[in-house]
């Protein structure tokens, strides 16, 4: 599982890298729509190799609590990604506009960002429960499954610091400026 994991992560870059060269250094606009519209393709690949290796009789473990932990940031993150790489390539080749930075630390608006943010974290957390609970169902013995839900406590601490952090965010001041910013 780990090295479907893996390949499905090498095979979203190299996807998304093909659909941007394609796009704005070969100018073949068809071409990078259809490597783009087939990132998420690799998620589903991720998703079916997980289903048949349960069906298969399996053993649920950490490597498939971490396959539906990466289905989860993929559905949460994954536009974000996409438009964080686009952002960055045309800017970089193709003389597009500076990418957009995010909001300057100890502001309102920065403040609302992190909260956004973490919305995003709640989102992939979510479906990754979703689909521990899919692979859980799967199988169809609970016991048989619960090294899959330890990958869930481990996330669960990850999603509560990062609360703590981007809600901590409107109480931080702005930073002090310096003397030659006055």
């Amino acid at each position: 599982m780990i090295v479907a994991i893996v390949a499905c992560e090498i095979g979203f870059w190299v996807l998304l890298g093909a659909g941007l060269a394609a796009r704005y250094l070969l100018k073949a606009r068809a071409l990078s729509t259809v490597l783009l519209v087939s990132v998420p393709l690799v998620d589903v690949a991720l998703l079916a190799f997980s289903v048949i290796d349960l069906r298969r009789g399996g053993e649920a473990g950490t490597t498939h609590g971490l396959a539906a932990v990466y289905l989860g940031v993929s559905v949460a993150y994954g536009h974000r990604m996409l438009s964080w790489a686009d952002q960055r390539f045309a800017h970089r080749f193709a003389g597009g506009p500076p990418p957009v930075r995010p909001p300057a630390k100890g502001t309102r608006e920065r403040a609302a960002h992190e909260r956004r943010m973490w919305l995003r974290h709640l989102t992939a957390y979510v479906v990754g429960g979703l689909v521990l609970g899919l692979f859980t169902a799967l199988v169809g013995d609970a016991g048989r499954t619960l090294a899959l839900w330890n990958v869930m406590r481990l996330w669960t601490l990850v999603l509560v610091i990062d609360g703590f952090v981007a809600f901590g965010y409107a109480f931080a001041r702005r930073p002090i400026s310096s003397t030659k910013d006055r």
